[in-house]
C-alpha cells in the first residue's frame, strides 16, 4: 500500500506542477478583444446569479463534474477553502459523440471519462471559448493506446463535438468567466473536472450503465471505481484525493 500511496501522490504532485505552470498570472479579459465583449454583457449577470443564491463572489473554488449518458455539466463553486461546494448551475451539454466508456485511443470519438483539471484557458477557440483539460492523464497514459491516445479535448461553446463537451456559446461564457475569477484568487491550485459516465442516482441512467457493463467485467471494474467517487461527492460535498496505481487504476484515498 505504500508504494502505491507513493506512486499516486507522485503523480498528484506531477499534475500540481503542470497545472500552476498551465496558469499564467496576466488578466486574461485584457487577451482578446472577444473576451471584452463577453466580459462587457455577461459579467454582471453571473454576479447577479451568484447574488441570488448567496454565493460568495468571487468564487475561491470550483468544481465541474459532466454525465455523459445524461448530457448534463455541472459547476459547483465554494466561497472559502475550508466550506463544502454549493451547486451553481447545470448546464446542457448539446452534443454528444461517441458511446459509454473511456476514450482509449485518438480518433474513437469517445468523450474520456475520469479524474481531470483544467489546463488551459483558450478566449480565440474555433468553438467560441474554450476549457481545457488534461487528457491524457497520467491513468490514461498508461491504459490508452501508447502511440496516438489522442489530445485536444475541451469543454467549448458551439454545438459539435467529435469527442470534447459543447455547452453552447452564452452557458460557455458564463463558465469561463467563473473559471478565470478563480484563477485570478490563486487560492485553488486547479479546477477539477470529473468526467462520468451516468449520473448514478438516475434510475434509467443507472439500468443502462448496468446492462452495458454485465458482460464486460473490465468496465464494471472501471465505472466502480467512479462511482465511489460520485458518492463521496454526494454525501460530503468535499472531494476525495484520487490516486492512480501502476496500473493506472483510479484509488481514492
Amino acid at each position: 500500500m505504500k508504494s502505491l500511496f507513493s506512486l499516486g501522490l507522485f503523480f498528484f504532485l506531477a499534475c500540481f506542477s503542470i497545472t500552476v505552470a498551465a496558469q499564467p498570472s496576466t488578466d486574461i479579459r485584457k487577451s482578446s478583444g472577444k473576451l471584452a465583449d463577453v466580459y462587457s454583457r455577461m459579467e454582471d449577470s453571473v454576479k447577479r446569479q451568484f447574488d441570488r443564491q448567496n454565493l460568495v463572489w468571487p468564487p475561491a473554488e470550483m468544481y465541474v463534474r459532466s454525465f455523459k449518458y445524461d448530457r448534463q455539466l455541472e459547476l459547483w463553486v465554494k466561497g472559502s477553502p475550508e466550506e463544502p461546494f454549493k451547486l451553481f448551475k447545470t448546464y446542457k451539454v448539446c452534443m454528444q459523440s461517441g458511446s459509454m466508456g473511456p476514450k482509449r485511443m485518438e480518433g474513437d470519438y469517445q468523450v474520456p471519462e475520469g479524474f481531470y483539471y483544467i489546463n488551459e484557458f483558450n478566449p480565440n477557440s474555433a468553438y467560441h471559448l474554450s476549457l481545457g483539460i488534461n487528457y491524457p492523464n497520467a491513468s490514461d497514459k498508461i491504459l490508452s493506446d501508447a502511440a496516438r491516445p489522442g489530445s485536444a479535448i475541451y469543454i467549448h461553446g458551439n454545438c459539435v463535438s467529435t469527442g470534447c463537451i459543447p455547452i453552447s456559446d452564452v452557458p460557455m461564457e458564463e463558465v469561463f468567466i467563473i473559471a478565470s475569477a478563480v484563477r485570478a484568487q490563486e487560492t485553488q491550485d486547479f479546477i477539477p473536472v470529473h468526467v462520468f459516465p451516468v449520473r448514478y442516482n438516475n434510475k434509467k441512467s443507472a439500468e443502462y450503465l448496468e446492462n452495458i457493463t454485465k458482460d464486460n467485467p473490465a468496465l464494471l471494474a472501471f465505472n466502480n471505481r467512479l462511482k465511489n467517487v460520485y458518492e463521496f461527492f454526494e454525501q460530503k460535498k468535499l472531494l476525495p484525493v484520487i490516486l492512480i496505481n501502476t496500473r493506472g487504476e483510479y484509488v481514492m484515498h
